[in-house]
C-alpha cells in the first residue's frame, strides 16, 4: 500500500520485507523543506522499528534524487532519532539503499553518504556546492565524503563545489551499482531483496559491527562539523551567498 504524496512530499511502499521510501517534490527538485523532513523521519522510523521490515530503499523518483535544502524555508528542526532530513545522524540497523537518478547536490549527496548502499543511473551526478553559497557542508560530507571517495576527490568536490558523474562516481568506489537511467530505483528494490534473502537477524549484527567500526570518527567529526559551522554563521559571505542563489545572481564575495 502506498502512502499518499502529500501534503507530506514523501510515499512509502511495502514490497515484502523491502520498505520503498519515495521524496516527492519534483517542482523543487525534492529540495527538504520541513515537512519532507518530518515525513522521512517518520518513515525511516517505521523501517528501523518495524520488525517485518527488514531494509530500506530510499528514492526520489524517475528523475532527481534530491537538491538538498530548501533554501527559501529550511529543512526544519533536525529530529530526534534522525538529526537533519530525519536522516543523516541517524543510528540504524536496518540497511538503507539509495537509488540515485538525476542530480543529489548539497544536502542530497549528505543524504545518499548516509545510507549503506548507492545504486545510480548513468546520468546522476553528485555534489558538494555549500562553499558557492558561502556555507559549509553541515551534514556529514566534511568527514564522510571521505570515506567512499579518495581524500583528493572529496576536497576537491568540496573545496570546487563541482559535481562528479555517476561513472567516475562508480569507478571510485562511491557507488556500488551503475545502472541505465531510469532503472535505479528497481535495481535498488531488487538489492534490498537479495539482502532480505539472507538472515535478518545477521544482516543487522554485520551492518551493526561495520558501523562500529567505520563510524567511529563520527563524534568527531560533527564536532569538527559545528566548529565550520560557527565559522561562517555570522559571515557576509554566507548571507551574500545565500542571497545571490534565489536572486539568480553570481555571488559578490568580500571574504568577510
Amino acid at each position: 500500500m502506498t502512502a499518499p504524496a502529500t501534503p507530506h512530499r514523501v510515499t512509502t511502499e511495502r514490497r515484502g520485507h523491502v520498505l520503498l521510501v519515495r521524496m516527492e517534490r519534483p517542482a523543487k527538485r525534492n529540495a527538504v523543506d520541513a515537512a519532507m523532513t518530518a515525513a522521512l523521519d517518520a518513515a525511516l522510523n517505521d523501517l528501523e522499528d518495524d520488525p517485518d521490515l527488514w531494509c530500506g530503499v530510499l528514492s526520489g523518483g524517475p528523475g532527481m534524487f534530491c537538491a538538498g535544502t530548501d533554501l527559501a524555508g529550511g529543512a526544519g528542526e533536525p529530529t530526534p532519532r534522525g538529526g537533519n532530513y530525519g536522516v543523516v545522524r541517524r543510528v540504524r540497523s536496518t540497511p538503507l539503499v539509495a537509488a540515485v537518478e538525476g542530480i543529489a547536490y548539497g544536502g542530497g549527496f549528505e543524504i545518499v553518504l548516509a545510507c549503506d548502499v548507492v545504486v545510480a543511473g548513468r546520468s546522476a551526478r553528485f555534489a558538494l556546492p555549500e562553499v558557492a553559497r558561502g556555507l559549509v557542508a553541515n551534514c556529514g560530507a566534511l568527514f564522510r565524503a571521505p570515506r567512499p571517495l579518495p581524500l583528493t576527490v572529496a576536497k576537491q568536490m568540496l573545496l570546487t563545489g563541482q559535481p562528479i558523474g555517476a561513472q567516475r562516481a562508480f569507478d571510485l568506489g562511491l557507488v556500488s551499482e551503475l545502472v541505465d537511467d531510469g532503472a535505479a530505483e528497481d535495481a535498488a528494490v531488487a538489492l534490498a531483496e537479495q539482502i532480505c534473502a539472507n538472515s535478518p537477524v545477521a544482516v543487522r549484527a554485520t551492518l551493526r559491527a561495520v558501523d562500529a567500526v567505520a563510524g567511529l570518527p563520527d563524534e568527531r567529526g560533527w564536532t569538527a562539523t559545528a566548529v565550520a559551522g560557527v565559522a561562517i554563521a555570522d559571515s557576509a559571505d554566507r548571507a551574500e551567498g545565500i542571497a545571490a542563489f534565489l536572486e539568480k545572481r553570481p555571488p559578490r564575495w568580500t571574504g568577510r
